[in-house]
């Protein structure tokens, strides 16, 4: 945003990341950013986006809940915790949500792979298949089919389940891991 030469306010409780943005040149403002008096005091209000990228899922929720309701014209980027948070926030209306490891997932695994004498474009092209794989089974989520559709009736929650085809059962390499792997997972289906 800096490089685009847009202005930035931030709003944060860490004084060490409230100086952090000061180096930055950021505009910054010590408080909660779920309270809309705080989102008014900084700005908010015209504000074309408000990126949303705190570590906590119900603090990310309350912020969206609030700017949706008063600040409807700004678009709501979120970084959401996981795949279920990132359902949440599409059903909660944001403009964007991105899951917060999904890609440095990815990014490890290439590296993983090249580490494994996989070739670079091989392993290159596994991360773009894994992504959309994951890209098509998200958007089924979405929709409430498939997986999303048993999730509905299990807690509503997305089943994790592998985007590859295992070639081998699980293999527990200590009795505690057997026992976890043995029992009855809470949705009736194991995780991956």
């Amino acid at each position: 945003m800096l490089a685009r030469g847009f202005d930035v306010a931030i709003i944060d409780t860490d004084t060490e990341m409230i100086r952090a943005a000061g180096r930055f040149g950021f505009k910054v403002y010590y408080g909660d950013g779920a309270r809309l008096d705080v989102l008014q005091a900084s700005g908010a209000a015209g504000a074309r986006a408000i990126a949303v990228c705190v570590d906590d899922r119900e603090v990310a929720n309350r912020i969206v809940d609030v700017a949706k309701t008063a600040f409807p014209r700004a678009k709501l980027l979120v970084r959401s915790k996981d795949r279920v948070h990132s359902l949440e926030l599409i059903r909660a209306g944001v403009d964007f949500q991105i899951r917060e490891t999904f890609e440095s997932a990815l990014a490890f695994g290439v590296s993983a792979l090249r580490a494994m004498g996989v070739p670079d474009e091989d392993a290159a092209d596994t991360a773009d298949e894994v992504r959309q794989r994951d890209s098509k089974r998200f958007e089924l989520e979405i929709a409430g089919g498939d997986v999303g559709e048993a999730a509905k009736l299990l807690r509503n929650a997305p089943v994790p389940q592998p985007l590859s085809v295992p070639r081998k059962e699980a293999e527990a390499l200590n009795k505690d891991a057997a026992d976890v792997l043995a029992a009855p997972s809470a949705v009736g289906t194991p995780a991956d």
